[in-house]
């Protein structure tokens, strides 16, 4: 099963620190199948750790980059259009950029996994391509 890879999880599980940690890499433990790993998380969880953990930790993320096996996706022109509907349908409660991103490039590539530990946002979502998104942990 292939599932897609959002900034709290990704995040939580570098971050010995952050509270769902244990989760997330007991959960990261039973994910098979392929990760895919949208480039603007990238972006997003870069800042958390440069500022949260500093240079040698960021260090240590571009280096998991280049060696760990996940899909990198870019969003295409479509799901930046997708984005904006999706932020529109969702307007109260205040979704963001990549959310909304994750959002259209699962419906895009037929994903119904999310690594997550935003459950509020993607318990929320309605995808066109499912009922709802299969969330982990």
């Amino acid at each position: 099963m292939s599932q897609l890879l959002d900034t709290g999880f990704l995040y939580a599980l570098l971050n010995r620190k952050e509270s769902r940690h244990a989760d997330v890499m007991r959960a990261s433990q039973t994910v098979r199948g392929k990760i895919f790993l949208p480039t603007v998380v990238t972006t997003e969880v870069a800042y958390l750790v440069q500022r949260d953990l500093g240079s040698e930790a960021l260090a240590e993320f571009l280096e998991m980059l280049a060696t760990e096996t996940f899909v990198l996706v870019e969003p295409l022109p479509e799901d930046f259009s997708r984005a904006a509907t999706v932020v529109r349908q969702y307007t109260d409660s205040q979704i963001d950029f990549v959310d909304a991103i994750l959002v259209a490039i699962a419906e895009r590539l037929n994903i119904k996994r999310v690594l997550t530990i935003d459950t509020r946002h993607f318990r929320m979502f309605r995808p066109k391509h499912c009922d709802a998104f299969q969330l982990l942990p």
